[in-house]
């Protein structure tokens, strides 16, 4: 057997042998190069990821449609007209002094657009004034030469009673009592002749002054200083004829002209819905004011005139205009018309891949919706299926623009 000693080298730990291999040890850092790569791809997907698309948006309206909505029996196109417009000018031919107006200017009535040169005028003015003076003192000398005749006609005859003068001094001083008398008349009327002739030079005045007829709008400036202007044209000269054009806006109308076939549609006091080419979006309220009671044989048209029932700056004359005569308006028992599809702006339909759809934005996304759509009218397009009413489309899709993809609305 063996002894004790070598039974305890035997439990003994050897402590320079290597150390044992560890089990896996290799797969670390490969999972650690694994996770650095999948972090570098989903960065690199992360920046070129495609940018969200910049749209702007419109709500879906209701859309009503039945008996009880006015419908349009004939549609025509005419134009802004004023009823009350004049081209000012002055009274009399003179070379302008001075213009007080610009396009765009409101002018009251009576208030001053231009003054001519008054130079004669106000020479003529003053020469009628110095005839006045001259009248009036010749007037003076008249009168009292006038009370010293009737003195001495009133002394002639106390002498004549008591027999101290002769019957022809008597004749005499009557006779000069009666020339100053009437001398003294011919004074009084040449007062009244010089001062007609002064009211005629302060007319004359007047008429270098050039005033608004009415209150208004200038639409045209035609003169500039130093410029000749006459009320009558000058046969092709240099001479012009007004100092602008004057417009009240108030008296503002439509006139359009409808066929002859079609003009047993309209009537007095109809309603009309006019809409401008300027603003195609707003429905102007009017009324036909009268149907001019005559045809044009050239276009077999007739005239119409219609009142436009707003005011709005945004009319101004020579517009286009479109209106649509309305029928009668429906009885106030009738039902209400129940809403049929939505209408949303006519660019806001687009055609992918041979299909009518709109995008819908809800929570920075874009969806597509197919579309069943109806008649365009005033810019805007009926939908009968396939949006609600309040959703938001996009107006314009661009062609990048993608199911599902991101958007943000600007304004």
């Amino acid at each position: 057997m063996p002894a004790s000693s070598d039974l305890i080298k035997e439990l003994r730990i050897d402590r320079s042998a290597p150390p044992p291999p560890r089990t896996g040890g290799g797969r670390w850092p490969w999972v650690a190069g694994g996770v650095v790569l999948l972090a570098l791809v989903a960065g690199g997907l992360w920046t070129l990821r495609p940018a969200p698309v910049a749209v702007k948006v419109a709500r879906a309206e209701a859309v009503s449609t039945g008996a009880a909505s006015a419908a349009s029996v004939l549609d025509a196109s005419g134009y802004v007209t004023a009823r009350r417009i004049a081209t000012v000018s002055s009274k009399i031919t003179g070379k302008v002094e001075e213009v007080l107006i610009e396009e765009g200017q409101a002018v009251e009535a009576g208030e001053i657009l231009a003054r001519l040169e008054a130079t004669d005028a106000r020479a003529q003015r003053d020469l009628a004034a110095a005839r006045l003076a001259a009248a009036r003192n010749e007037a003076s000398r008249a009168a009292a030469q006038l009370t010293l005749a009737e003195q001495t006609l009133v002394r002639s005859r106390d002498l004549a009673a008591r027999k101290l003068v002769a019957a022809a001094a008597l004749d005499q001083a009557q006779a000069e009592r009666d020339a100053l008398a009437a001398q003294r008349e011919a004074a009084l009327s040449n007062i009244r002749v010089a001062e007609e002739s002064l009211a005629l030079a302060e007319i004359g005045v007047d008429n270098t002054i050039v005033r608004a007829p009415f209150a208004g709008v200038v639409t045209v400036k035609a003169a500039q200083p130093g410029e000749m202007i006459s009320p009558i044209s000058a046969g092709g000269g240099f001479t012009r004829t007004g100092i602008g054009t004057v417009v009240d806006m108030e008296s503002l109308e439509i006139q359009v002209d409808v066929n002859e076939a079609f003009i047993g549609r309209v009537k007095p006091r109809q309603k009309v819905q006019a809409v401008l080419n300027a603003y195609p979006d707003w429905k102007i309220p009017a009324e036909v004011i009268a149907i001019v009671p005559t045809a044009d044989r050239s276009k077999a048209t007739v005239k119409v005139r219609i009142a436009l029932l707003e005011r709005d700056a945004r009319v101004v004359p020579d517009m286009g205009v479109r209106v649509a005569f309305l029928e009668e308006a429906p009885p106030a028992g009738a039902a209400a018309a129940a809403p049929v599809g939505v209408s949303v702006p006519a660019e806001a339909v687009a055609t992918r891949d041979g299909r009518t759809v709109a995008f819908v934005v809800r929570d920075g996304r874009a969806s597509l919706r197919a579309l069943e759509v109806a008649e365009v009218r005033d810019g805007r397009r009926r939908v009968s299926k396939g949006l609600a009413v309040g959703e938001q489309v996009v107006l314009s899709p661009p062609p990048e623009l993608l199911d599902g993809g991101a958007v943000v609305v600007s304004e």
